[in-house]
């Protein structure tokens, strides 16, 4: 069953073509890829994808609702939660401090709703952040500074926070960027147990190879802002399309 649906999204800005024609269903309950060389427009799909950009032209649908024009909390709401590129938390926070932010606005119904999102008392609000640190491995460093903590830790912070929200959609911005080797493993390791342990969906871009062909079940290429490929990772090993995208030539 898909849980997101794109279907003829254009985009231009200017004379340039972004997106051409996007067409991409994510089945719920999978990890899929969205990989490319640089200037194929995944960026641009992203932010497509969660309301940032307005196509042109087409649509988006999360669980049969539009995405289009709704803001950033009203796209969090819905169950869809963004990972970026850089690590985006609060360097003069602890990590417990950072963790209990995203804890007011818990979407299952727990709390009671005001204004700004769910409230409950600070004692469910902390209780609920000490769990995601649990499920985060991170409840030893609950009263480190985030500033303090390498980029790895940084990033199993913000995802931890993502998914204290509960999200149904989890989109990933090239999340092992700037890591090393050992952080990148560590990361995809978080991201096979979030797959496995939870009720959720994972879209992911990502340059990294290794991280792709470990994580993904299907796998779209974009070239020049269209739809090269989509298929197993299998499949697209050995395709000679994309690795004529990648490296200019046909390999055969």
């Amino acid at each position: 069953m898909s849980i997101l649906e794109v279907k003829g999204v254009n985009k231009r800005f200017g004379g340039l073509q972004a997106l051409g024609d996007v067409n991409l269903s994510v089945q719920e309950k999978t990890v899929h890829a969205i990989i490319g060389p640089n200037g194929a427009g995944k960026s641009t799909l992203l932010n497509c994808l969660v309301g940032k950009l307005i196509p042109d032209t087409g649509s988006v649908m999360f669980d049969g609702q539009s995405v289009l024009g709704r803001t950033p909390f009203e796209i969090n709401q819905m169950g869809i939660s963004r990972v970026f590129q850089t690590p985006e938390i609060f360097g003069d926070l602890t990590v417990m401090e950072n963790m209990m932010i995203p804890c007011f606005a818990k979407r299952d119904g727990s709390f009671e709703m005001n204004a700004w999102g769910s409230v409950g008392s600070q004692k469910d609000i902390v209780e609920h952040a000490e769990e995601v640190l649990e499920d985060m491995n991170m409840a030893d460093k609950r009263n480190m500074m985030a500033s303090s903590m390498s980029r790895g830790d940084k990033r199993r912070l913000e995802i931890g926070m993502c998914l204290a929200q509960e999200p149904r959609l989890l989109l990933l911005d090239e999340p092992t960027a700037g890591m090393a080797r050992a952080d990148t493993n560590n990361t995809i390791d978080l991201l096979k147990e979030i797959k496995d342990t939870r009720d959720i969906t994972i879209a992911i871009i990502e340059h990294d190879m290794h991280v792709v062909f470990s994580l993904a079940e299907r796998i779209t290429v974009l070239a020049q802002g269209t739809p090269l490929v989509e298929d197993v990772p299998d499949n697209i090993k050995g395709n000679p399309k994309v690795r004529e995208a990648y490296l200019g030539e046909a390999q055969v």
